[in-house]
């Protein structure tokens, strides 16, 4: 089958479509090769919610879970995870070698239980990366304070990062900042920048589902016609931010001279949680060059079949402002909003986490008798 024209047009607007999932059966089933062909994917993203649902299912990792025997079961997740994340690499080998390694990228993420611990994350990403052992593959690190130094030491030592778990301009401002320190050491370190990637997961979705609640208990016809809006305007705010900043800084700009690639932003939590609004808002109205979107499944199918693509982004910065000021002028802070989105994010991992665990020790036990 030929390419999508929705996926397509989306593409050539300057949009790197990434699916927001993993699985073994995903793998070897050929799918993922499909929608490479198809729909126009170049990426993969996972987080341990993703892992959780693949590893739920009982028969596609028996097989490796008893070749691994009586393992403890953290190193049994490891190696199950980074199986699956090494075999996804190979697949976009071809996408990464002609896209210059800025695409064919698959990410796998530290435990999310270090994610206020800027040593042990470091120590983990750097474990993670060897056991991968693929160039285009990427260690996802949350944007947390102590995120942030776990950033820069990571990218010094030239390895590729996602940070994951952007909510506000605030945090993103200093997650660019932490990347060109990173990559200023990195070039320092002789490692090869041509290879190295990073993307600034900027998460959108869940922003909305916040904000409506309390547009909602508000209740007034101003409140009302924000309904839908929060989102959307932060992510085009921070996707000013990224031009503004990469745009004005002399050490990128030495970088950039040297092969360099740009930190783009990753929009995530792309799938729709209103059934009052289009199941392509969050593709269609955040379409601009330099950007990824990473799309659940029924995200991309909904793009594929009647998805616009057509740039979005750019002349609303003032528009998006706006939204901003007026839920201030409400009593609504996007701070306060951001700040519990943060929190709440590495929670919802954690818990998936302690699924992932629970369900591999129940592999273990049963195949191994």
């Amino acid at each position: 089958m030929a390419e999508n024209a929705n996926t397509q047009r989306t593409s050539d607007s300057g949009v790197s479509i990434w699916l927001d999932d993993l699985s073994r059966t995903r793998i070897e089933s050929g799918n993922l090769q499909q929608l490479i062909a198809e729909k126009n994917v170049v990426g993969v993203t996972t987080n341990p919610s993703i892992f959780q649902k693949a590893l739920h299912q009982v028969g596609p990792y028996d097989a490796q879970l008893k070749e691994l025997g009586r393992i403890d079961v953290e190193q049994a997740v490891q190696e199950l995870t980074t199986t699956d994340v090494r075999n996804a690499t190979d697949i976009f080998h071809d996408v990464a070698e002609q896209s210059n390694y800025v695409d064919g990228r698959v990410s796998i993420e530290v435990d999310p239980r270090l994610a206020h611990n800027t040593e042990e994350t470091e120590k983990q990403a750097e474990i993670l990366w060897k056991k991968v052992n693929r160039p285009n593959a990427m260690i996802k690190i949350p944007a947390t304070l102590e995120g942030l130094p776990a950033i820069t030491a990571t990218l010094a030592k030239g390895i590729s990062v996602n940070v994951t778990l952007i909510f506000s301009l605030e945090r993103y401002e200093q997650v660019i900042d932490a990347f060109i320190e990173g990559m200023v050491q990195a070039d320092q370190n002789g490692h090869d920048l041509t290879r190295m990637g990073s993307v600034a997961s900027f998460f959108v979705s869940r922003v909305d589902t916040a904000v409506d609640k309390l547009l909602e208990a508000n209740g007034s016809e101003e409140a009302k016609a924000l309904e839908g809006k929060a989102a959307v305007a932060n992510a085009r705010l921070a996707y000013e931010l990224f031009e503004k900043k990469f745009n004005a800084d002399s050490r990128w700009a030495a970088l950039e001279a040297k092969g360099a690639h740009r930190q783009r932003p990753l929009w995530a939590s792309t799938g729709t949680k209103n059934a009052a609004y289009s199941d392509c808002k969050y593709v269609d109205e955040l379409v601009a060059p330099n950007v990824v979107n990473t799309m659940p499944e029924k995200t991309l199918d909904a793009l594929a079949d009647h998805g616009n693509g057509a740039p979005s982004i750019e002349g609303t910065y003032e528009e998006s402002q706006q939204v901003m000021d007026e839920l201030a002028n409400l009593g609504i802070s996007i701070k306060d909003v951001t700040d519990k989105l943060e929190s709440d994010g590495v929670a919802a991992f954690i818990d998936s986490w302690s699924s992932v665990l629970a369900d591999v020790q129940a592999g273990i036990d049963r195949v191994n008798g």
